[in-house]
C-alpha cells in the first residue's frame, strides 16, 4: 500500500511539476540560440586582430591600442580562442549568432583579478568589425566580494591570414 501511495506521488511529481512552471522548460529556439552549430565557417581561422579603446573608466589599466593574433578553433561543441602573442588560450561560449555576427564571451581568473570580454563581431569575408567589452574585477583576498571593477571598450577589426573560407 505505502509504495502504491510512494509511486503515485512520484509520478504526479514527474508529471505535474514540469507543467507548472513553463519558464523553466526549454525549447530548441532557446538552446540553438548561440549553439556551436550555427556558427559560421567564416569565424574559424587565424586572424591579425587591431583594437583601439573608445572608452574606459581606467585609462591606466587598459592600453589605449592593441595588435594580437586570435586563433579560433573548434572541437566537438568546444570553441577555443588563443594568442600566441601572449599566450593566453580560452574556451568560448557563444552568445548569440545572427546574420553573420556572432557574439562571444569568455572569462579568467588570475590571482584575484577576474577578467572576462564579451565580443560582438560581424563578419564579410575575410574581414570582421566589432566591439569587445572587457571588464576587470578585483576580488577581495579575504572574502572574494568584488573590490573594484574597471571597464574598457574596443573597436577590434580583424584580417583573416588563415583558415576557412566564408562560403
Amino acid at each position: 500500500m505505502i509504495k502504491s501511495i510512494f509511486k503515485f506521488f512520484l509520478v504526479l511529481i514527474l508529471c505535474v511539476v514540469p507543467c507548472a512552471f513553463p519558464e523553466c522548460s526549454y525549447s530548441s529556439d532557446m538552446v540553438l540560440k548561440g549553439s556551436v552549430e550555427r556558427v559560421p565557417n567564416g569565424f574559424f581561422g587565424s586572424w591579425r586582430v587591431k583594437s583601439v579603446r573608445i572608452s574606459t573608466d581606467s585609462p591606466a589599466t587598459f592600453k589605449e591600442k592593441g595588435l594580437d593574433l586570435w586563433n579560433i578553433s573548434q572541437e566537438f561543441d568546444v570553441i577555443k580562442l588563443s594568442n600566441p602573442f601572449s599566450g593566453a588560450s580560452a574556451q568560448i561560449t557563444i552568445q548569440n549568432v545572427y546574420n553573420g555576427n556572432v557574439e562571444f564571451s569568455k572569462s579568467g581568473k588570475n590571482g584575484s583579478k577576474l577578467l572576462s570580454d564579451t565580443v560582438t563581431i560581424s563578419i564579410k569575408g575575410d574581414r570582421f568589425e566589432g566591439y569587445d567589452v572587457l571588464k576587470l574585477e578585483t576580488l577581495s583576498d579575504v572574502d572574494g566580494r568584488i573590490m573594484k571593477t574597471e571597464t574598457a571598450k574596443y573597436l577590434v577589426i580583424g584580417e583573416r591570414i588563415a583558415g576557412q573560407d566564408i562560403e
